[in-house]
């Protein structure tokens, strides 16, 4: 991922002022990071103490304690020797991924530090702390950043994001829902823990978890089941123990959901770096039309007044020219706001070098990186010496997780997404109409005009087979058809 990047894309993304637009350049540290896993609370509810459950352990910069005592972002990670950093000097660190927190300047800085210590799970995994979140004003008091932006910033980059709850105390504070509200688009990284559940008895504990579910749907918009652990993640003895096998099994669940996150971790960090090449070849393609839509002389400021005010003609243009997908364009407003200081006239010119330079990261490079991270040849060749083995299906789970999140970020009901959405993201793909019905005709195995998540898999994967140039199949070997789909039907296209 660092060499497509340096290779093909930094040059692109320095010559477009990219950073000026969207995001920051990536260094090594973004792509060496271990798992991040953010943990959301109000106050109280035990994140601190979480922590060092899962630690082992207590790190430096704790606080614990019944009131409001987390007032900082701390980032735990692993060092051999115990020590907290200050903010300021982690954000400059080359080696740790939080450069792009400088961008909340120094009142988020001097409320946020890390905490270095030695445990082994911290090896292949970082935990952020957050500030406990308070109802009413008194969450506002003292805090020089924006609590949402900074929040939102860890999301989009945590693979994993912990919601915890007391079990005495299931009221949503105005600003926890609108931190929940900021998942939106993240719901298949979130987990639920509720917590303190040791002490209550098991017919409070069944009425204490219907009611946080039913709060949660009210503020989570997805019909979608979350994932939800129950215990007391602490080290004290349990208060009433006849719950207690129950939470040494969610426990044990929790501990292997959360090891299962270095190997799904690179799927996620290729998804998104496939996101922001596209997101590279469509503002390249913007200021360059543009640049080439302004006059040589006269009338320069009304015409970049114009083009600024039309912004979405232009956008419409550029895909028709371009061919250039419309779910890969920026904001219309977010790019306006962005315009309005620039000087159109100093854009660069379109350069075909480095147009097709992005284009092969986007059709042959990046699709190569996901081929490292499927079976090889020698595992599917033991598979295949076995005569009673099943065929495994040709996607790996690591390729699924995804498209899994693709899947979940459209919002499915009942499992299922509706044709007319399925239809915008394969559209999006840049393949003709012709293979993307003959594409939905083998993925739609029940027939009704909708795709659950393995059909919803099965297209994108075949999206990807046509768009590097490969022949999709009249009939699906049985290697692509998944494993709940072939004990119903003896063939997909018969």
């Amino acid at each position: 991922m660092k060499e497509i990047y340096g290779k093909k894309m930094l040059e692109i993304e320095r010559r477009y002022r990219f950073e000026d637009f969207h995001a920051p350049v990536m260094r090594g540290c973004d792509f060496d990071a271990k798992p991040m896993v953010l943990l959301l609370g109000q106050y109280s509810v035990g994140k601190t103490s979480f922590i060092e459950y899962i630690l082992k352990r207590q790190f430096p910069g704790e606080r614990v304690g019944p009131e409001p005592t987390t007032d900082r972002f701390i980032a735990v990670m692993y060092d051999k020797e115990d020590q907290i950093i200050p903010g300021n000097a982690l954000s400059v660190d080359i080696e740790k991924p939080f450069h792009g927190l400088n961008a909340f300047g120094n009142g988020f800085l001097t409320k946020f530090e890390g905490s270095l210590c030695n445990a082994e799970i911290l090896e292949r995994i970082t935990f952020v702390d957050t500030p406990g979140i308070l109802s009413g004003e008194k969450q506002r008091l003292g805090r020089s950043y924006d609590f949402a932006e900074v929040t939102q910033w860890f999301v989009q980059r945590s693979d994993m994001i912990l919601l915890l709850f007391d079990a005495h105390k299931l009221d949503i504070s105005d600003e926890f829902k609108s931190a929940i509200e900021l998942l939106k688009g993240n719901e298949e990284k979130v987990r639920v823990v509720l917590n303190k559940a040791d002490q209550i008895g098991t017919q409070q504990l069944m009425r204490v978890y219907g009611a946080l579910m039913w709060s949660l749907g009210k503020v989570i918009k997805t019909p979608e089941v979350l994932r939800v652990y129950i215990g007391s993640f602490w080290d004290q003895p349990y208060h009433i123990e006849e719950n207690k096998k129950l939470f040494e099994m969610e426990q044990k669940d929790l501990i292997d959901d959360l090891l299962t996150l270095p190997r799904n971790s690179a799927v996620r960090k290729i998804n998104e770096l496939v996101k922001r090449t596209r997101l590279v070849r469509t503002h390249a393609a913007i200021l360059s039309h543009l640049k080439e839509k302004m006059p040589m002389l006269i009338g320069k400021e009304s015409t970049q007044i114009d083009l600024i005010k039309n912004l979405q003609r232009e956008f419409m243009e550029i895909q028709r020219i371009k061919k250039i997908p419309p779910g890969d364009f920026p904001d219309v407003s977010m790019m306006q706001q962005k315009l309005q200081p620039q000087d159109f006239s100093e854009f660069p010119k379109e350069s075909e070098r480095l147009t097709k330079q992005i284009e092969q990261a986007l059709s042959m490079d990046l699709p190569q990186l996901m081929k490292l991270i499927q079976p090889s040849h020698k595992q599917q060749q033991e598979v295949s010496n076995n005569p009673f083995a099943e065929i495994p299906w040709e996607i790996t789970p690591e390729v699924k997780a995804g498209y899994d999140q693709i899947f979940f970020s459209l919002a499915p009901k009942g499992g299922s997404i509706p044709g007319h959405v399925a239809r915008d993201v394969l559209m999006n793909s840049g393949i003709g109409v012709e293979q993307l019905r003959k594409i939905w005709e083998l993925s739609d195995f029940e027939k009704n005009g909708t795709l659950d998540n393995e059909e919803f898999a099965l297209a994108l994967h075949l999206t990807e087979i046509a768009k590097n140039g490969g022949k999709v199949p009249n009939t699906l070997p049985a290697s692509m058809v998944p494993l709940s789909k072939r004990n119903n039907i003896k063939s997909p296209r018969s």
